[in-house]
């Protein structure tokens, strides 16, 4: 009953769509949006988690890992990067809409919780923005994110561990050959003790060329951190 009358005053809408859902349960993105969304499945490279173009077949690496392994141990996108789940992020990133955090949280909890769980992390790290960035968009989409993972894996949350020291342009504007360059120098550590020995995962909302996510992995190596998972709601193929 006072369900029904809380949905009669404040009806459950699509965070995508705006349409009205029924039967919205904890994520509230409707059954439409949520089939536009394609999960990253397998087979994928296991290492830089990039999906390969056929249905079937079993994980294996990709040419770039085989030739040069990243920083990072392993990466794990949930869906890839179209559909309702890019234009949930572009919502929350470019229209300022913070309550897309949550489906967008939700959403990657039931399809990498298992991969998370079986690396064993000790602290979520979410990649920073530069000052200057942070004040222009006023939040950190991939902090907001990772608090509602931390949360919901009981996993302490480092907001200030990982930090941009240095002004970069917005990746999306360089080809995929600049992008390395372009992030070379840019992190540092607040702490590098806090890394040191310790099993992280690295947050983001999407992953690219793997440039940005690359860096951020080096730096925490460098520090002493044991191994590395970088965890991102979506993944361009």
């Amino acid at each position: 009953m006072l369900k029904s009358l809380i949905d009669l005053v404040f009806p459950p809408l699509c965070h995508n769509c705006r349409q009205f859902i029924p039967d919205a349960g904890r994520i509230h993105v409707c059954p439409e949006c949520i089939a536009s969304s394609k999960p990253l499945q397998s087979p994928i490279c296991p290492c830089c988690g990039i999906p390969f173009a056929t249905d079937e077949g079993i994980d294996h690496l990709c040419g770039s890992c085989i030739e040069k392994h990243p920083p990072f141990d392993a990466a794990r996108g949930a869906f890839v990067y179209e559909g309702a789940v890019r234009d949930l992020i572009h919502r929350l990133k470019y229209d300022r809409k913070i309550q897309c955090r949550r489906p967008l949280a939700l959403l990657l909890l039931e399809l990498l919780s298992g991969a998370v769980e079986e690396f064993s992390p000790e602290m979520l790290v979410p990649v920073p923005l530069h000052k200057r960035r942070l004040r222009e968009r006023g939040f950190n989409q991939a902090i907001l994110i990772a608090e509602l993972l931390a949360r919901e894996w009981k996993i302490p949350l480092e907001r200030r561990l990982l930090q941009r020291v240095r002004w970069t342009e917005p990746q999306i504007n360089l080809a995929a050959g600049e992008r390395a360059a372009n992030v070379k120098g840019a992190f540092a550590l607040s702490d590098p003790k806090i890394a040191s020995g310790r099993r992280i995962v690295l947050i983001d909302d999407v992953l690219t060329t793997g440039s940005t996510v690359a860096e951020c992995s080096r730096v925490l190596k460098k520090a002493g951190a044991a191994a590395v998972l970088v965890v991102t709601v979506a993944r361009v193929p």
